[in-house]
């Protein structure tokens, strides 16, 4: 199995699992490799680091050693910038916790189309069974939901979010 860094025009940055440099090259000759963030087919390998799993570099994690100088029970002010920095999920980790959570709501609930404030309303007054619906509906029928306390949340909808990656 052949893992590559992807990037589409837009500069999305995406994995691809190919089964060998042959595939990736005859599955993007038939455009079927696309980005999984805008649909966008104009897709290129990126420089990567091989993945080696070698045992030897499984060991047990490095011990938490304070810097010479510091008492490990001292106290700090708080995090650093450099600290925010470090722990900051990449663009890359940002996209890929996107897609999940759209793939999720998909998956987990019923597509009314543009029926859905009137679902939605249904619902609400109890004239059908309560359900996790999603749709489209216009900027002020969602304003009109929300002020008659009918709970509604919009999603970014990503027209290129497909089941499985390439």
């Amino acid at each position: 199995m052949k893992v590559f860094d992807l990037q589409c025009a837009q500069q999305h940055s995406f994995e691809g699992w190919f089964a060998s440099e042959d595939d990736y090259g005859c599955q993007q000759a038939k455009g079927l490799v696309t980005c999984p963030m805008c649909g966008d087919a104009t897709v290129r390998k990126m420089l990567s680091a091989p993945r080696l799993n070698l045992k030897s570099a499984r060991g047990s994690e490095p011990s938490e050693v304070p810097p010479q100088g510091m008492d490990s029970t001292a106290q700090s002010d708080g995090p650093t910038a450099a600290d925010v920095r470090t722990n900051a999920p990449s663009a890359n980790e940002l996209h890929a916790r996107l897609l999940h959570v759209v793939r999720e709501v998909m998956a987990k609930t019923e597509d009314v189309g543009e029926r859905f404030a009137d679902q939605a309303r249904a619902m609400h007054h109890g004239d059908i069974q309560q359900r996790s619906i999603r749709g489209q509906t216009t900027a002020d029928e969602a304003i009109a939901l929300v002020e008659e306390g009918i709970e509604v949340m919009p999603l970014p909808w990503l027209p290129a979010v497909k089941e499985t990656l390439q």
